[in-house]
């Protein structure tokens, strides 16, 4: 589970809570068919304020993230924006996109082992 006594980011450990009880709310959503779900918020993590990020990526409805690399979305939001978001947003856009994909809702920071693999290669890569 996401620590959030060893977390630095406010901004995620805010939702944090919230988007556990959502999420949990939406464990039933395993068995959902996702071309269902029309609004961006009826995605597990995904709350005003992500969804307002996804907007300004081009991502208008939860079918427009099917076949997306999360990794890039980040990118290019940091890009649009100019700032570097914090890296907990990616753990939301890897569970965003996976649940689209068909796989299981998660918690977002269910994904930040991963990320915290995956994204040091894709620095350097980038360098």
């Amino acid at each position: 589970m996401h620590s959030l006594a060893a977390c630095r980011c406010p901004d995620c450990c805010r939702v944090a809570v919230t988007n556990e009880a959502k999420t949990n709310e939406n464990s039933s959503m395993k068995n959902v068919n996702r071309a269902e779900i029309t609004d961006l918020q009826q995605i597990p993590n995904i709350g005003p304020s992500i969804a307002a990020d996804l907007r300004r990526i081009g991502v208008s409805s939860p079918q427009d993230l099917l076949g997306k690399d999360p990794y890039a979305m980040y990118d290019e939001l940091c890009r649009i924006t100019g700032v570097r978001h914090d890296p907990c947003l990616l753990d939301v856009f890897i569970a965003a996109t996976r649940f689209m994909a068909g796989g299981p809702a998660k918690p977002w920071w269910k994904y930040t082992p991963e990320r915290k693999r995956k994204l040091p290669s894709r620095l350097k890569g980038k360098a």
